[in-house]
């Protein structure tokens, strides 16, 4: 099993440097460093653990992440920021049509290629010991789209709000600055009833201490309000 990414000293020192600039100019750092071919920086090579441990606990009729809503239709998931698209791949292949968001055209690229492979022939690291293989047997569809998270141009491509959204290392890499913004976009991109999954990390590190990754410990609770005052205005 592949280990989590780890942020060292020099790993910081290169983000940083990249994206030393407006924080709303961020993005153009960061596809800078997949054009750099530095991706290996936070790639951690598999699906989310904690992800697959969760979907399959929780996927019975009925419950949070089965793939299929009332309706019978695929419920619809997003993955902004989804690097090379292992999350959204696995995502897939537990029966969501999934959709990986990615701010550069070297990541969706990459994102491409690995799900062209990983769909004909998925590795174990997909699954957990919690899956069931008769009830999933068709994946559900996936498509990655280049494009900005916060700017609007790639949501008629997406074709509609989604029913879950999965963020995990996403807000962490994005400004303090930047938190009201990512909490108001999530709701407006969610469904009325949709779901949103964060992975809070990193929960170790002091939130004062300079980024990325900026730590989270504690954020997601001071963004509740912003998220609902959104969903009331739905």
């Amino acid at each position: 099993m592949a280990s989590p990414p780890t942020f060292t000293a020099d790993i910081y020192i290169y983000i940083s440097l990249s994206l030393h600039r407006a924080p709303e100019a961020h993005g153009a750092g960061w596809s800078k460093i997949w054009d750099a071919g530095k991706s290996d920086l936070w790639d951690r090579g598999q699906a989310s653990p904690a992800l697959v441990d969760i979907v399959e606990k929780h996927q019975r009729p009925g419950e949070l992440f089965h793939p299929f809503a009332a309706d019978g239709r695929r419920k619809r998931v997003l993955v902004p920021g989804c690097g090379r698209g292992y999350d959204v791949v696995m995502l897939a292949l537990h029966g969501f049509d999934a959709y990986g968001l990615d701010i550069s055209a070297t990541g969706v690229a990459a994102a491409e290629a690995f799900a062209s492979k990983e769909l004909q022939n998925p590795s174990a690291a997909n699954f957990g010991p919690n899956h069931d293989n008769k009830e999933f047997q068709s994946p559900g569809n996936v498509k990655f789209l280049e494009g900005n998270f916060f700017a609007s141009e790639w949501e008629n491509e997406a074709g509609g709000e989604f029913d879950l959204v999965y963020d995990y290392t996403f807000l962490c890499a994005l400004h303090p600055t930047m938190r009201k913004n990512w909490a108001a976009r999530m709701a407006s991109l969610l469904d009325k009833d949709g779901l949103l999954t964060c992975l809070e990390f990193p929960m170790y590190k002091d939130r004062t201490l300079p980024g990325p990754p900026w730590g989270l410990n504690g954020a997601l609770e001071r963004r509740a309000t912003d998220m609902l005052s959104v969903y009331q205005r739905k």
